[in-house]
């Protein structure tokens, strides 16, 4: 009983963190920029857990609080549009990202996006060290394995913002471990609105896009190689 409760309190804080940033972040989609959303209607009829996203990335934080509104939007049954957010009375929190643990110690703004349901994971690489790790950490597999069970999960196959870098191998990995409904998203402008953080504006009056394609047509038996050019190839990142 007492676990019940302290979950059932921990998703009460997590709403709480969620109409807050969403507060602060609409105005940016919205109103200092132009946000295009398309393919919503894949969404709709997806399970509550195990649907993994992929995406290219193009900034720490503004792609996944857009992606957040937009699943907050479709659970009160809007399409391709966000409107008036009074969906953020009652926003969907089934859903967590992937993110570099050094990004989210950063800043106490970064600490707060961690509490709204980042899954923080060890680098493969660090620009500012000559170490090499190779593949996922196994707890960080684990982490973002328990999360898919009963959740949505958000990743970044490049594990960077830089455009056309190779995708990682432990998210092939994972969709063969968990076996998950692979929803490929790609994105756009967001590097040309907002700095590398995504907290501060760059460019104003940008158009935003945000696009949902059908569910990839995975043969959880294949390759990881193969797995991983197929994600590449999804999101518009494979190079030619």
């Amino acid at each position: 009983m007492a676990l019940s409760e302290s979950l059932k309190k921990f998703k009460i804080v997590r709403k709480i963190l969620y109409a807050v940033i969403g507060v602060i972040t609409y105005p940016g989609f919205m109103w200092v920029n132009k946000l295009r959303i398309s393919g919503t209607e894949h969404l709709e009829g997806l399970p509550k857990k195990n649907v993994l996203f992929v995406s290219n990335h193009q900034t720490y934080f503004a792609d996944v609080m857009a992606m957040l509104h937009i699943f907050c939007a479709v659970k009160w049954g809007k399409r391709n549009k966000l409107g008036v957010p009074y969906y953020l009375l009652n926003p969907f929190t089934d859903v967590y990202y992937v993110a570099a643990e050094e990004t989210m110690r950063s800043s106490w703004l970064s600490k707060l996006f961690t509490m709204a349901g980042a899954l923080t994971v060890k680098r493969t690489w660090n620009s500012k060290s000559t170490a090499v790790r190779k593949g996922l950490d196994p707890s960080d597999t684990r982490k973002i394995t328990r999360a898919l069970e009963n959740n949505w999960v958000i990743q970044f196959p490049q594990g960077t913002t830089t455009p056309f870098a190779p995708g990682r191998k432990g998210t092939a990995h994972l969709i063969k471990l968990s076996k998950p409904v692979v929803i490929p998203v790609i994105i756009d402008g967001f590097s040309t609105a907002f700095n590398k953080q995504g907290l501060k504006f760059k460019k104003r009056g940008t158009l935003l896009t945000v696009r949902f394609k059908e569910s990839l047509p995975v043969d959880y038996d294949a390759p990881v190689e193969e797995i991983l050019d197929q994600v590449m190839t999804a999101i518009g990142q494979k190079r030619q």
